[in-house]
């Protein structure tokens, strides 16, 4: 099929093709999203097929306002609605128990749970509520490949796989929003994201779980991102932990007799001389810019497919620095650099 792009003043037809249950790509101020009608089995199946998503991976339904999350979902707890009031629309998907049969099992993974989100961006907004139905929205790539901050990265996977994408531009934050899981007792994050644990617990005012990222291979993630291999580009990944690791990694990289990917800040960059067979990808200025382009780095030395190897540096495990780590981590496989 065509692909079609729509700019953001084409959002009628974008969503026409919506409620048609066909798949449209929407831009979020994290990644883009691939949409469908949630309420759309059929539709929602066509999701899966055309990522080549596993089945139990649950999708996170984006919703334009709280009283859309309360039609699907048990009563909101008090915290639900201190972090709705305080966070939404923004980068933070909460999972809920749903009423019984809200929601079919091809949205949920086939639990009584689902996760929720209200993007930051108008022109996303704009289109769910001109479909007048609310839209999940898994990264809009191949599964298990970088996820697309722009509209170009999104063509790249899914080019005459689905019907649309709507572009807004490159997203601001660059990596998937954070996920709380709201259904049990206590609070846990089981993906990290830009809204961080002490942000969120400044809110509600109890202790948020943090160490909750993945699950065993028989079990169904209440979450994207808890159990499959994720974010990984063609070539292999290598963690570089500190900026005194760089001089040997790259005299390791100057051995090498192939070219080198190096993904750094700027003052990495600029304080160590790169070997001539490494090809450099800046991370900017410091661990925003970095989790900003973390995704167009690995996706810009995916086209390059004469590398093979690439270097990426690595930040605190803190604050936002859990988010990017997190990513990393994934799309390194663990992987660090030692001599």
């Amino acid at each position: 099929m065509e692909t079609k792009v729509f700019k953001p003043s084409e959002v009628q037809a974008a969503a026409q093709l919506i409620d048609e249950g066909q798949l449209v790509a929407f831009p979020t101020e994290t990644v883009y999203g691939l949409g469908a009608d949630a309420t759309n089995v059929k539709a929602v199946k066509q999701v899966y097929v055309a990522k080549g998503r596993p089945s139990d991976n649950p999708l996170i339904v984006h919703v334009a306002d709280q009283a859309t999350v309360e039609r699907f979902a048990q009563p909101l707890s008090t915290a639900a609605k201190q972090l709705i009031k305080a966070f939404w629309p923004g980068p933070l998907t909460m999972i809920f128990q749903l009423k019984p049969g809200a929601l079919a099992p091809e949205v949920t993974g086939g639990l009584t749970t689902a996760a929720f989100r209200n993007p930051d961006n108008a022109a996303t907004l704009a289109l769910i509520r001109a479909a007048q139905t609310p839209i999940v929205g898994p990264s809009a790539n191949t599964s298990g490949k970088p996820s697309p901050t722009t509209a170009q990265h999104v063509l790249h996977d899914l080019d005459g796989k689905i019907a649309g994408i709507l572009d807004d531009g490159a997203t601001k934050v660059g990596v998937e929003s954070t996920v709380l899981d709201l259904s049990t007792n206590q609070p846990a994050i089981l993906r990290p994201g830009a809204i961080t644990a002490s942000a969120i617990e400044a809110v509600i005012g109890q202790p948020v779980m943090t160490e909750q990222h993945h699950v065993g291979a028989t079990e169904v993630p209440k979450a994207p991102g808890m159990k499959y291999k994720h974010y990984a580009p063609a070539a292999q990944v290598y963690i570089v932990d500190q900026k005194t690791d760089w001089p040997a990694a790259l005299k390791w990289a100057a051995n090498q007799s192939v070219p080198i990917g190096v993904m750094a800040t700027n003052d990495v960059l600029t304080a160590n001389a790169l070997p001539a067979n490494c090809e450099q990808f800046s991370l900017g200025t410091g661990i925003q810019s970095a989790t900003r382009e973390l995704f167009a780095g690995l996706r810009h030395f995916d086209t390059e497919t004469e590398i093979k190897d690439i270097l990426c540096q690595a930040f605190d495990n803190k604050g936002l620095g859990a988010a990017y780590m997190n990513r990393l981590n994934k799309s390194a496989g663990q992987t660090h650099f030692s001599v």
